[in-house]
């Protein structure tokens, strides 16, 4: 008994360390490739719509918007982003005090 427990044991610690987290397939580009060849959302691997057009050119296929892009999701993205104008004082603003 002791045998089996500790084989059992083992099997799930050696299943445990092979097994990878899911991942999202094909959020990271905005156009996807499909048809016949490429059935549901299977190529979505495509930056712009001209790349997709392309590689699609001359084959029975189609290239539509990707649903689950979420476009730039880089942590550093907002250092790009335009500064917004200040904003204008309201009637609250009379009854905070700053010093």
């Amino acid at each position: 008994m002791r045998k089996l427990i500790l084989a059992a044991a083992s099997t799930i610690a050696l299943a445990a360390f092979c097994v990878a987290p899911a991942h999202a397939v094909g959020v990271r580009y905005p156009f996807c490739l499909q048809g016949d060849a490429y059935p549901g959302l299977s190529n979505c691997s495509y930056s712009t719509y001209e790349q997709c057009l392309a590689t699609a050119s001359g084959r029975t296929l189609n290239c539509i918007a990707n649903p689950y892009y979420a476009g730039d999701s880089s942590p550093r993205s907002y250092l790009n982003a335009p500064r917004r104008p200040p904003r204008e004082p309201t009637f609250f603003d009379l009854f905070i005090h700053t010093e």
